[in-house]
């Protein structure tokens, strides 16, 4: 077969794979699976069924042991074994495509719970709720399944709920009014008073019981999902939850318990509420329990105003109430944790050097001596997500710049991993990929900066000098407190950057996660600083190698990095095109974004306070030194880096008669999410680089 580079076609045929949920045996994996259509414009998801031993599953392969669970007409998600192991409740999507059925759900327009016997038979949809649900977990004893679903703060039950949410609907005054300064988020307003409460679904009787009644708490204003665990022993319920009230200046996160009723009926009276971290300085989130249910165990962080602070483990002793900091004395920032070993170790996963680690720590001893503890690594792979341990194995996904994510296995005390599925082997058969190269070399202030290089289809990293200079393009992530990391990117995926024939370069700058608090930290105040410096830096690396031709070289970058190539525009000349995607081109009408808490420390000022600061990293401040072709991308519902952001550099350069090109996308938010939306972009962008790095250029002073 002869292989070809990726496309944006060959990126979007390729499925999707979710996070796997292990059976309480081991024996088996459910793992969503989904696939997109450029003809409907959707992504469907479908659950597997796969056997937790199994080599290579999903290929299609003859003998291939894995079989779907659910159709492919409709997406099902956020699979939870029942504790006997005989049953699945997932989130069952509505099929748009048929019409309402007389006497069916009221609400067929949400997600809801449906439960499915592995048996044999057709699932069973469990609730009919006016916002449908989200994060279903069964209780232990099997009783019963928790869930989260929305109410509003003056319509807190559900029948009250579904009668505001009509008349919401019914009303042509669509006007959204506030006195808060946490108002909106992401793509979506929060003004009308839509909150979630964690409701209990009786199995035998249907009865559904909400547990926080009175609660006016946000789970998580993006996704809800993973902000709550049930307590082995069945008694109580740990979640995280907004913990301030209006105005939520700053809005902050904290850790929750309430009690789980012994019966679940139409008498039942939940218990109370009870906040265990109110006088915290910053955010506290993911609350787990240890299995003995003695303990609670959930991460925390120290400042408020600096979103990428590190994050801290904390043990919470249920019986005493005591809280010990684990893990202080450790330079990581795990993003996921969970004990093992009947309770004796916690299991890690945190970000280190732009790949995902696993790391372990004895427990009981770091509450005895949490000053000591210091998390070993037992794997490093590229980047990992949906970390599960059942029985000393870990399953995951995992993906490399060189391989969509796909489930691993890898022993938790330590080993080697191999791959359980391979639902993407098929059409990588096709792909003809682009090697990978790690770099590391002196950047801003002396100091080591990692990089990833990838080199066009069918090219080898050469040894020594290069013979043969390439066109470059730089890619720059956003945050800026994030990575380019070792990772198979459904949107800004390097391997289709480079298939035209491009030199990719990902460097992980200062301000990066992943290689110690201090680097991160370091361009507080100064976002223009060092990272253009390691940029700048990286490109004269690449010319002295011999590998990126001086007169052929583009910077591109979303968010942060739209950010940063604006800066790049207004302070050299060397490059021959710009991509700027959702970027911040000014600071002072960045404060429409959504969250504007910590801007002073971010940006080095405020529009009242310390301008000069504010303006020195500032690019419009800097438009007289514009000259490259500018890109530049924007979703009209986008409230992280509003729109107007776009079209005032956009604006800008037209107005100095520089070349500049403006796509605005109406329905999407700060990220290109829709199939066709992403074929689109992905032309636009491959469009404007070939436009402009085609040939050399002629005559053009670079300095």
């Amino acid at each position: 077969m002869k292989r070809h580079p990726l496309t944006v076609e060959d990126l979007w045929a390729l499925p999707r794979v979710g996070a796997p949920a292990p059976s309480p045996d081991g024996r088996w994996l459910v793992v969503p699976v989904a696939t997109a259509s450029m003809e409907t414009n959707e992504t469907t998801t479908r659950l597997w069924l796969v056997p937790a031993d199994a080599r290579g599953a999903g290929s299609g392969a003859p003998g291939d042991t894995a079989r779907p669970l659910t159709g492919p007409e409709v997406s099902c998600s956020q699979p939870a074994w029942s504790p006997d192991g005989t049953r699945i409740a997932f989130l069952r999507k509505p099929d748009a495509s048929k019409p309402k059925e007389k006497g069916g759900p009221a609400h067929p327009d949400r997600p809801q719970i449906h439960v499915l016997r592995l048996d044999g038979g057709e699932p069973e949809r469990l609730t009919d709720l006016p916002f449908g649900a989200v994060d279903p977990q069964w209780l232990p004893d099997g009783r019963g399944i928790v869930f989260l679903s929305s109410v509003y703060r003056n319509a807190r039950s559900l029948p009250d709920a579904a009668r505001v949410k009509k008349e919401k609907e019914d009303d042509p005054v669509r006007a959204m009014v506030t006195e808060d300064r946490f108002y909106r988020y992401w793509d979506h307003w929060l003004t009308d008073g839509e909150i979630h409460h964690l409701f209990v679904l009786d199995l035998s009787s249907g009865t559904i019981v909400d547990l926080i009644p009175d609660s006016e708490r946000w789970f998580g204003p993006d996704d809800p999902s993973g902000q709550y665990r049930i307590a082995p022993d069945g008694s109580e319920i740990a979640f995280a939850a907004s913990r301030t009230s209006p105005p939520h200046d700053p809005i902050l996160w904290g850790i929750f318990t309430t009690p789980i009723p012994k019966t679940i009926d139409e008498k039942t009276k939940p218990g109370p509420t009870v906040a265990l971290t109110d006088d915290y300085p910053a955010d506290a989130f993911l609350p787990i329990y240890a299995p003995d249910s003695r303990w609670i165990l959930f991460g925390m962080q120290r400042e408020f105003d600096f979103y990428a602070d590190r994050i801290r483990l904390v043990a919470h002793n249920r019986k005493t109430g005591k809280q010990t900091v684990l893990t202080e004395a450790w330079d990581g920032s795990p993003s996921s944790w969970e004990f093992i070993d009947e309770g004796r170790t916690v299991l890690l996963a945190a970000e280190i050097e732009a790949r995902t680690g696993l790391f372990v720590f004895d427990f009981d001893d770091a509450v005895k001596k949490p000053k000591s503890v210091r998390p070993k690594e037992t794997f490093r792979g590229g980047t990992i997500g949906g970390v599960k341990e059942v029985g000393g194995t870990v399953y995951a996904t995992m993906s490399t710049l060189r391989q969509p994510g796909e489930v691993i296995a890898v022993p938790a005390k330590g080993g080697k991993a191999h791959g359980v599925t391979a639902f993407t082997a098929a059409k990588m058969e096709e792909i003809e990929l682009s090697e990978v190269e790690e770099v590391t070399f002196h950047g801003a202030e002396g100091e080591k900066v990692q990089m990833y290089l990838l080199y066009p289809p069918g090219e080898k990293p050469p040894r020594g000098r290069s013979k043969r200079a390439y066109p470059l393009v730089h890619m720059i992530h956003g945050g800026p407190h994030g990575t380019f990391p070792d990772q198979w990117h459904g949107r800004w995926n390097a391997q289709a950057f480079a298939a035209p024939g491009y030199l990719v370069a990902l460097v992980n700058f200062h301000g990066s996660t992943g290689f110690g608090e201090e680097f991160c930290a370091s361009i507080l105040g100064r976002w223009g600083d060092q990272p253009y410096v390691d940029i700048m830096k990286a490109t004269d690396l690449l010319i002295e190698r011999g590998l990126a031709d001086p007169d052929r070289m583009a910077v591109t970058g979303g968010s942060y990095g739209g950010y940063l190539v604006s800066w790049i525009a207004g302070q050299t000349k060397r490059f021959a095109a710009i991509v700027n995607h959702a970027g911040v081109c000014d600071f002072q009408t960045q404060y429409a974004s959504d969250v504007t808490q910590g801007r002073a420390r971010s940006m080095g000022g405020e529009p009242w306070d310390h301008q000069e600061g504010m303006d020195r990293y500032n690019p419009m401040r800097h438009a007289a030194g514009f000259v490259s072709p500018m890109l530049v991308i924007h979703g009209e519902k986008d409230y992280r880096v509003p729109h107007a952001q776009g079209i005032e550099i956009y604006n800008v350069y037209k107005a100095m008669g520089l070349p500049a090109r403006l796509v605005i996308y109406p329905d999407e938010n700060h990220w290109i999410l829709k199939p066709r939306n992403s074929r689109h972009w992905y032309g636009e962008v491959l469009g404007w680089l070939e436009r402009w790095l085609a040939a050399p250029r002629k005559g053009r002073r670079r300095k």
